[in-house]
């Protein structure tokens, strides 16, 4: 990553901006075949529009990011990817860690642990342990994530507290539940954005985007950036967000 520069941004002044911007990265594979490239180019073109991404986005002045980087159901990929995916993570981490803790970058983790490599695993843990005390933007890295099995897991943490008798059922909220998923303490997105054309949130954030707005692009992940992001956020801009009352265009 190179230096960056933070500014505020234009739609900071009309209080329209996104505080929390959730990012479906897809794409890397189609993008290196329409060019005859192994999908392992476009994975690393990936990486790198990460880097673009998350400048831009402190630049932008967004306080929350989250990019969903491998999903739980990504392991049936062939194993050959998945060891390039895993060492591009390794990489990235060893690579860009410095600079983004320089730029006051908070990195978290959501997702599971099991099966991923402990050298990997170690890499993440310093990287969130280093950070921690960021506050410049928070960077929300879904790994080895799936939101069925995330919102499974607070069930079986609510249901055991439950049968220990620390829990009443009648205090099983949607507060409570949401303090119990890995995302607790992280507002929900305001804004979620799918690459590649594709129309759906493959088992993303399912709990968290109940009042979310989806931008769905066309580009491949590789050519993401701080111009594509800016057009994501002007189509939130233009969005009539009334959460289930009345369109702040009705007549009183």
């Amino acid at each position: 990553m190179t230096e960056i520069q933070t500014k505020p941004a234009a739609n900071e002044r009309d209080g329209a901006q996104p505080q929390h911007i959730a990012i479906i990265m897809d794409g890397n594979g189609r993008w290196a075949s329409e060019r005859g490239l192994p999908r392992a180019v476009g994975h690393r073109n990936g990486v790198e529009a990460v880097r673009r991404t998350v400048r831009a986005a402190i630049e932008l002045g967004i306080p929350y990011l989250t990019l969903y980087s491998f999903s739980s159901e990504n392991w049936t990929r062939p194993a050959d990817e998945i060891d390039d995916l895993m060492g591009l993570m390794k990489r990235f981490i060893r690579r860009d860690l410095a600079e983004l803790h320089h730029a006051g970058v908070m990195i978290r983790v959501i997702g599971e642990r099991a099966n991923v490599d402990p050298e990997l695993m170690a890499l993440i843990d310093e990287a969130v342990e280093l950070t921690r005390n960021n506050s410049a933007i928070t960077l929300i890295i879904a790994f080895n994530y799936g939101a069925r099995g995330e919102i499974a897991k607070a069930a079986r943490t609510l249901a055991a507290e439950v049968a220990a008798g620390t829990l009443q059922v009648a205090d099983i909220t949607v507060e409570r539940i949401s303090a119990t998923l890995d995302t607790a303490g992280i507002p929900d997105p305001d804004l979620l954005v799918r690459t590649s054309g594709e129309m759906r949130i493959s088992n993303f954030l399912l709990w968290q985007c109940a009042y979310t707005e989806f931008v769905f692009l066309d580009a491949y992940w590789p050519d993401f950036g701080r111009e594509l992001l800016e057009e994501a956020i002007a189509r939130f801009r233009a969005r009539d967000r009334r959460f289930g009352g009345r369109s702040r265009h009705s007549a009183m």
